[in-house]
């Protein structure tokens, strides 16, 4: 299919460039059929959730999102309600979002700082560092071994900007070895650590987390359903992609390229004119833009309903002493990105995403494909049976 080696970029643009003038695209060997049960089976669902996010490491914030101590995050995950809490030591820790004592949530904000963690229902309260603080009327509930009834801590680490989690409690983490060298090279390359998530917001959507994950990956589509946005902007069916394995990269080249059909691009850099994207398995679509700001987009199971995810998507841009641009420009730039993106997803990709779980709910919804030019979700389909069967 491509090339495993890490490329350059100029030789993965250029052959992107020669895709263009030949109408052709990065293709696989085969069709692969699968069948409306991957969007709609609570046992496939079930096991999801149990051997690919209770096993390997998955986004869950960029770390600009806890920029100092005692700053948390609480999430769903598709096993565990979760509190994500930088240490006063800069690490960060995870913990399953729930009281020790009757089962209570512990925390309900979305986001905040606190010094400590306290229960509302009988006031129980835990440090930062999950540890159990203080038991209220402790004379009269009796002895607790303070030592064994701290919040119970999921494995969380940070790496390239971005804080990964596996969603069982002792689970083992290696976000670098998850990545491959490849991959981790590449991630390390983009120093996602010295942007900022200008942005963040998360949609609870009636759709199959895969079918979403699909979709992002997914370049033959744009033309058709994106006509007047993206499709005026970005080129349909061609895409070079390098297959790491676990992970993908992939290029698509934007329109204004095509002004170097017919010309030698020469030591010209042709990076302003594609759009290179990046599948991380399992669930999450990095996208790099023209100007090195970089969108992500992660995607997760609800943990009872396989009709059911969250999406998250983040702006990461330089921060605004970084930008060279004024408090106002800064401002004014990335709300219009913000706007352009949330406008796309609300009113192209949604829609379209809702209706296709609605339609494979049909009794005789029938067998689907995915055909030789669909490379990455052939990649992520075929990685994920790989942790299915493992």
């Amino acid at each position: 299919m491509t090339p495993t080696a890490i490329a350059t970029r100029g030789d993965r643009i250029q052959r992107t460039l020669e895709h263009l003038r030949h109408g052709s695209t990065d293709t696989v060997d085969q069709v692969v059929p699968f069948g409306p049960g991957q969007y709609t089976d609570p046992e496939l669902a079930q096991r999801e959730r149990e051997l690919v996010f209770g096993r390997v490491p998955s986004i869950v914030a960029h770390a600009s999102e806890l920029p100092e101590p005692n700053d948390f995050i609480t999430l769903t995950m598709p096993r565990n309600r979760v509190i994500v809490a930088r240490q006063a030591d800069g690490s960060v820790k995870a913990f399953v979002n729930v009281c020790r004592h009757r089962g209570a949530m512990l925390e309900e904000q979305a986001s905040g700082r606190c010094r400590l963690f306290s229960c509302g229902y009988h006031r129980w309260s835990y440090n930062i560092d999950g540890s159990l603080r203080a038991i209220t009327r402790e004379n009269t509930f009796g002895e607790v071994d303070r030592s064994q009834h701290g919040l119970i801590e999921l494995p969380a680490q940070e790496r390239h900007g971005l804080i990964w989690m596996v969603d069982r409690a002792g689970a083992p983490i290696d976000v670098a070895a998850w990545l491959g060298p490849e991959m981790d090279e590449i991630l390390a390359g983009y120093k996602l650590g010295e942007l900022t998530a200008f942005h963040s917001e998360g949609f609870d959507e009636p759709a199959n987390w895969k079918l979403m994950q699909d979709a992002f990956v997914d370049n033959y589509h744009i033309q058709y359903a994106h006509p007047n946005t993206a499709g005026k902007h970005i080129h349909t069916n061609v895409q070079t992609v390098e297959d790491f394995g676990r992970h993908a990269r992939m290029v698509s080249p934007r329109k204004a390229i095509d002004r170097w059909l017919e010309e030698d691009p020469g030591e010209t850099d042709l990076g302003p004119y594609v759009t290179e994207g990046h599948y991380l398995l399992p669930n999450s679509t990095l996208l790099r833009q023209p100007d090195d700001h970089f969108e992500l987009l992660t995607f997760r199971p609800q943990p009872a309903d396989p009709g059911r995810c969250r999406m998250e998507m983040r702006l990461l841009v330089p921060p605004l002493e970084a930008s060279g641009m004024t408090p106002e420009r800064y401002e004014r730039v990335w709300e219009k990105n913000w706007s352009i993106l949330l406008s796309v997803l609300h009113e192209e990709d949604f829609p379209l995403l809702r209706s296709s779980q609605d339609g494979l709910a049909s009794a005789d919804a029938g067998g689907m494909l995915l055909g030789h030019n669909e490379v990455v979700n052939q990649i992520f389909h075929r990685e994920l049976s790989k942790l299915l069967e493992a």
